[in-house]
């Protein structure tokens, strides 16, 4: 570094004398050092560094100058402490001398006076001293204000410094504006910073990153809650996007799916709405409504079979009025005032198809005090009691209320409650089942009544039905088969049982079930829901007869077949929403398959295995399932399924040639 170049550095004048601030130069280098050894980070370390070393050169150069002037003792290593020069002479010393006599002036004046002049005093020492001052002044201002300027300049950079580092954590804890603003301080104190623009880069990619995760997530939950039938909880998560992002692409369609899952919701719930008003035998106001649903889209199938079902139900009615009304006629004529089982029996149909008719409701009742009645709780405290006295023929009335079992009919008697709702069976699930008929008991009628465990155990295969009939016979007639850790009704050991407009909901294994050869099941205009295997399955040899009943979301199949060479009757059966399909052939020694309707069930429709080829199969439905309508086994000819209809299903209509493994329907479940 030259002379010139090291006075610009020291922030000396061009001709100012160094050697005076010698001292002050040393101090300020330690200081310097000192920063360097203080410096926060390494960055500004190696930049306090960078300004140590120029500062070294420039004191290295006034020392070069001043040894060649021979005007300072030979220069020490900067580094440590150095030898203070004295001071030059700023001005000549002064002398004393004796000032001579002056001449003395004389000049002529008015008055003829002469006088002396007064001595001059030199200036120029006083000069000299005040710009000496002013000198010293201004280089100690100078070095002053080159001192504040580089403090400043170092204060500055160590707040950029530390300002990076600020805005690079809250980019990594995601707190957007605070780096923003860390880095918008940058750009004042250092216009187009480099490192203003790299953070700001790294706040617009670390924000698209969190729109993407944040759309991601919700997009995921949304669709996941669409999937489990949660409406409501998808739409709030959809929200989550909608109110932040309204113009969001990933969010549209799933928006679009939400609405059109209320739609379907509204729909259903429209046509649960009519299927509990034909379930109440309310035809009119089913018929309107399905109506509606039609006016509203003649294309919606469901609400045609609703149509339908409601028109068929409201003639059947009118034809039970009729015949309830024909059987009254019959049995009045033949009322003798003595015990008539034909005529009693008439009656007792007749209450069934017209139950709010008075006049056939009180024929039945005279008619039925010809025999022995039994009431309890009047004549006996309890429903074993009564049956411990009862005789072929008697007539067992049960109250209002819960009854405990298990009970056993050992003889043909009625057994009637005031109504299913209100007059209970039950006993605990490992008690055995609430009501058995037993393997004497011939023709035994149970109506009214509600029969079902205290509560559900799902756990072993040794569960209990709760109405078992062994090797008897019995008719159920509105009754209600509920909650029973087994089936809801089991038909074993050449056991029959002819059940007529019951319930079967929620029983632990199918709704109702016939098993092994010889035993008979034969089920009309009932319903069997929510159960947790199928609505009604019949195996091993078993007999079924199904005429017009409904079976919907069972965890299995609607219905079951697996009657090896015994014969299936299915005839009119309406099977929806259940989580397998809606009915299975797997084997069958002949009978019909007609006029069945499977929609909207999980796996499919109908399926035919080979062993069932021997069923006629027609006039069936198969519409709207979420798997094909017809599957068919290897070795069923679709030619032989032509007269049934088939459409609208997602997993195809028709899939032939199809090797079925033998889970498929149960058939090979543990004897139960």
């Amino acid at each position: 570094m030259t002379f010139p170049e090291a006075r610009k550095v020291l922030g000396l004048g061009p001709d100012e004398d160094p050697r005076p601030h010698l001292e002050e130069f040393k101090a300020a280098r330690e200081r310097i050092a000192e920063m360097v050894r203080g410096a926060p980070n390494e960055t500004l370390g190696l930049r306090y560094q960078q300004g140590l070393m120029e500062f070294d050169q420039a004191l290295a150069a006034v020392y070069e100058h001043l040894e060649i002037l021979g005007l300072s003792p030979k220069r020490e290593r900067i580094t440590e402490d150095m030898p203070v020069a004295p001071p030059a002479a700023t001005e000549p010393a002064r002398e004393e001398s004796v000032r001579p006599a002056a001449k003395p002036a004389t000049s002529e004046t008015p008055d003829d006076v002469k006088v002396e002049a007064a001595p001059r005093r030199s200036r120029a020492p006083a000069f000299f001293l005040w710009f000496l001052v002013f000198l010293i002044g201004g280089v100690g201002g100078a070095l002053l204000y080159v001192k504040n300027e580089r403090d400043k300049e170092l204060r500055r950079m160590a707040r950029i410094t530390y300002l990076e580092r600020e805005g690079a954590v809250f980019i990594d804890n995601r707190r957007w504006q605070d780096a923003e603003a860390s880095f918008d301080e940058i750009e004042r104190l250092d216009p187009g910073s480099e490192i203003a623009r790299m953070g700001r880069r790294s706040i617009e990619a670390g924000m698209a990153e969190e729109q993407k995760q944040f759309i991601g997530y919700w997009t995921g939950q949304a669709i996941a809650e669409l999937d489990a039938g949660r409406i409501d909880e998808a739409d709030a998560a959809i929200r989550q996007i909608t109110s932040r992002f309204p113009n969001e692409a990933e969010a549209a369609p799933i928006v679009a799916r939400i609405a059109e899952a209320r739609d379907l919701q509204s729909r259903d719930r429209r046509l649960d709405q009519i299927r509990a008003l034909i379930a109440a035998r309310e035809w009119d106001q089913a018929l309107a409504s399905a109506g509606t649903m039609l006016t509203e889209n003649q294309t919606d199938e469901d609400a045609k079979a609703l149509l339908a079902e409601a028109e068929s139900g409201r003639a059947r009615h009118q034809e039970n009025l009729r015949k309830a009304a024909d059987l009254y006629e019959q049995a009045k004529q033949k009322d003798a005032g003595r015990f008539d089982q034909e005529a009693l029996d008439w009656l007792r149909e007749a209450v069934s198809l017209d139950p709010e008719n008075g006049e056939i409701r009180g024929l039945f009742e005279k008619m039925s005090s010809y025999t022995r009645t039994l009431r309890i709780p009047d004549d006996f405290a309890t429903p074993a009691e009564a049956l411990a006295e009862a005789r072929e023929n008697d007539r067992i009335v049960l109250g209002e209320g819960s009854w405990k079992g298990p009970l056993v009919l050992t003889a043909g008697v009625v057994f009637e409650g005031t109504e299913a709702g209100k007059t209970i069976i039950e006993c605990p699930p490992d008690g055995g089942s609430a009501l058995t008929i037993g393997p004497d008991c011939k023709g035994a009628r149970i109506s009214g009544i509600t029969i079902r465990h205290e509560s559900i155990q799902l756990t072993g295969n040794d569960r209990f039905s709760a109405a078992l009939v062994r090797g008897g016979a019995a008719s159920f007639i509105d009754c209600r088969f509920i909650d029973a850790s087994g089936h809801g009704l089991a038909v074993i050991e050449k056991g029959e049982a002819l059940v007529q407009r019951c319930e079967f909901r929620d029983n632990g294994w199918n709704g109702a079930a016939a098993i092994g050869d010889g035993a008979v099941l034969e089920v009309r205009e009932s319903e069997s829901t929510g159960n947790f295997e199928n609505g009604f399955e019949a195996w091993n040899g078993a007999a079924l007869t199904l005429v017009r009943n409904r079976c919907s979301d069972n965890s299995r199949n609607g219905i079951h077949v697996d009657t090896r060479s015994a014969t299936a009757q299915l005839q009119g059966n309406q099977l929806s929403g259940n989580r397998e399909f809606g009915i299975v052939l797997s084997s069958a020694g002949g009978g019909e398959v007609v006029r069945n309707i499977a929609r909207g069930n999980l796996l499919g429709g109908i399926v035919i295995r080979r062993p069932a080829a021997s069923l006629t199969i027609s006039g069936n439905e198969a519409a709207s399932n979420q798997g094909p309508g017809l599957v068919l086994e290897t070795g069923i000819s679709p030619d032989s399924i032509v007269d049934n209809k088939v459409s609208k299903n997602k997993g195809g209509e028709v899939i032939a040639d199809i090797n079925l493994g033998p889970e498929v329907g149960g058939e090979d479940e543990p004897e139960r």
